[in-house]
């Protein structure tokens, strides 16, 4: 186990961190002020997930609930370390959940929308 001193926007924390293999059980770290992150939700049955690669902020959407589109069109744009990303369709398909909303605040591995 490792100690470390973080700050974040200005609030100093205090966190242990454990090792990958170490035998001691987790220490959970000090509480900090977290964003709202979007809703997971399951794929529909045969159906594709599109989740986020990091953390980051929802700033555009750029399809529709019942949309069809291609392989490598843009779905979603969001803000992740003071750059735009844009999220892409991995297969062609018809979007069939929409799971996050302009503004929205997401965690790494949130599920975006879901494609049939």
């Amino acid at each position: 186990m490792k100690k470390f001193h973080i700050t974040v926007n200005g609030n100093a924390y205090e966190v242990d961190v454990e090792e990958i293999g170490a035998a001691s059980a987790p220490v959970p770290a000090a509480p900090a002020a977290a964003a709202p992150a979007a809703p997971v939700a399951a794929a529909p049955a045969g159906g594709t997930v599109i989740t986020c690669p990091m953390p980051g902020t929802i700033i555009d959407i750029k399809v529709s609930a019942g949309q069809a589109v291609s392989e490598g069109q843009v779905l979603v744009i969001f803000e992740a370390m003071k750059m735009e990303n844009e999220i892409v369709a991995p297969c062609a398909g018809t979007v069939a959940s929409i799971n996050v909303n302009k503004g929205d605040s997401v965690d790494s591995g949130a599920v975006l929308l879901s494609l049939n």
